[in-house]
């Protein structure tokens, strides 16, 4: 993920701050979105919790998995302030991917910059991060798009001053829309230096009777579960579906169904 330093010709900058007041201890972080130019900027929104393939499945069956839901939510989109037709012919250099502005104002932020049938997106804003976290930037999550896949990029945020791009690469020669207000970035902070902090270990489940016992209550429970829905005992069918993790799930991630709202002070 290249950083970004196309000029603006012409253009009113915002001047950035030199220096961040500090917060009191107990106040939430931050993450600041600084607009570059008056005239140039995007949608920041809370990530969404519908996909249109769970929407359209059998019974918005996928709704069903609590982790699928609360990976959906996790973090904030960045929109697209145009509808946009990609195409691309197959080749590595730059002029082989070539895109046309079918609606929306003001600067297209859609470009072909690096070749290898690589679509890239202008964010036209410099973040800004508490020190020791990063922005993990990426695509949409759960969020398959017909070819064509977003590239995964983590960003020092707490120390860098310029802007970066975000880029969907093309997966076969072809043509892709993005429209006017569907995501093409997603954002959240991870703290830097946590992977570090953790070393893996493999171990027999029996090493731990506890945690084996409660996995054998659960998989008992499972296996009981989908023997009546089999067997279409009345009271399993009208239950539909076992919600203990969903249940639970609520209380450990409460925030998760709640989106934070994108405060502007622009």
């Amino acid at each position: 993920m290249k950083r970004s330093s196309r000029p603006k010709i012409g253009r009113k900058k915002r001047a950035l701050p030199r220096k961040e007041e500090s917060a009191p201890a107990n106040s939430p972080r931050k993450v600041v979105a600084y607009q570059i130019h008056e005239d140039d900027t995007a949608p920041i929104v809370p990530a969404r919790r519908e996909r249109k393939w769970m929407e359209d499945a059998d019974r918005k069956f996928p709704y069903r998995c609590l982790p699928l839901v609360v990976a959906n939510q996790y973090g904030w989109e960045i929109l697209s302030t145009h509808h946009v037709r990609a195409v691309w012919d197959g080749s590595s250099g730059a002029e082989g991917l070539t895109v046309e502005n079918l609606s929306g104002d003001g600067d297209l932020h859609a470009t072909s910059h690096f070749g290898a049938g690589v679509l890239t997106f202008q964010i036209p804003f410099i973040f800004q991060t508490p020190e020791g976290w990063n922005l993990m930037v990426r695509g949409p999550t759960n969020n398959p798009k017909d070819g064509i896949v977003p590239l995964d990029g983590i960003v020092e945020t707490d120390w860098s001053h310029s802007t970066f791009t975000m880029n969907w690469r093309f997966t076969r020669a072809g043509t892709v829309e993005f429209t006017l207000g569907e995501p093409i970035c997603l954002f959240f902070p991870i703290e830097r230096g946590a992977l570090e902090k953790f070393s893996g270990e493999l171990r027999a489940l029996e090493s731990n009777p506890e945690f084996e016992k409660k996995y054998r209550e659960w998989s008992a429970s499972r296996d009981r579960f989908l023997l009546g829905l089999e067997k279409e005992k009345p009271h399993i069918v009208a239950q539909g579906w076992q919600k203990e993790y969903f249940q639970e799930g609520h209380r450990s991630y409460p925030h998760m169904l709640q989106p934070v709202a994108w405060r502007s002070t622009v």
